[in-house]
């Protein structure tokens, strides 16, 4: 079942109050093609299995995480005023943040890029669901405008998402991105008709523009590595992992 190890562990200097975990398949007991710990309700697997996974994963949490329902867009909850518990009503956001202890921000993905953010005094937290649409769009931007705090002291970390050799889009896509961020660019190169995009630069060009230069994580492809993670793009019907922040 799942254990410590199984979970990535940020690797960067956030605050000792500043605790983040992120899933991957392993420790869950999931049947194929959802296997292992898949944490996605809205997929098509047992609704059983589902709440066993998320069972196991709460001994490793303080309080239920505020799951989201991600449509794909900029909205972003404020987590420390939403009921956890009330499983009834799962709010429409693509990212959460919170400035209050123990509540988990939390977002999943299966190819999209998971953001966390931080600030140097840990004081506040957010979790990130870019896919390429909310990225392209402004979710980073919209959730950095809702901190308390100024931009230069937040730092970021980018958790497994589709890497620049598999994330292959046409062309009014990356019109898309350029028309926002001319910069976007660079992020783009040539695969036949098509453009192999690296969603993890965009990223980063996004957060060096809003000040944010502390950065790390990245280099994990979800669409290459099938034993660790899940990939929409790869395999259709497939699980959801979760990145999740918290203060204490």
């Amino acid at each position: 079942m799942l254990k410590q190890s199984d979970f990535i562990i940020p690797d960067w200097p956030a605050p000792k109050n500043v605790h983040a975990l992120q899933t991957n398949r392993d420790g869950g007991v999931s049947q194929s093609p959802y296997d292992r710990l898949n944490l996605g309700s809205h997929v098509k697997d047992n609704p059983l299995h589902v709440a066993q996974n998320r069972q196991l994963l709460s001994q490793y949490l303080p309080s239920e995480p505020v799951w989201l329902n991600q449509i794909h867009g900029t909205q972003v909850l404020n987590a420390g005023v939403v009921d956890a518990a009330d499983t009834s009503c799962v709010p429409d956001a693509d990212a959460s943040f919170s400035t209050r202890k123990n509540i988990v921000c939390v977002t999943m993905t299966a190819d999209c890029l998971p953001v966390l953010l931080c600030d140097t005094a840990g004081m506040v937290v957010a979790s990130i669901h870019a896919g390429w649409r909310s990225l392209c769009d402004g979710v980073i931007e919209a959730t950095v405008a809702k901190l308390p705090v100024i931009p230069n002291q937040i730092m970021a970390w980018l958790g497994p998402a589709i890497g620049s050799q598999a994330f292959e889009v046409g062309g009014e896509v990356r019109a898309q991105f350029i028309a926002k961020e001319a910069q976007a660019e660079a992020a783009f190169k040539a695969h036949g008709d098509k453009w192999l995009g690296d969603i993890y630069l965009i990223a980063t060009q996004r957060l060096n523009k809003l000040g944010i230069t502390q950065i790390y994580g990245g280099g994990l492809c979800t669409y290459t590595d099938k034993e660790k993670f899940f990939s929409f793009r790869r395999d259709g019907d497939t699980g959801r992992m979760a990145t999740m922040i918290w203060l204490t």
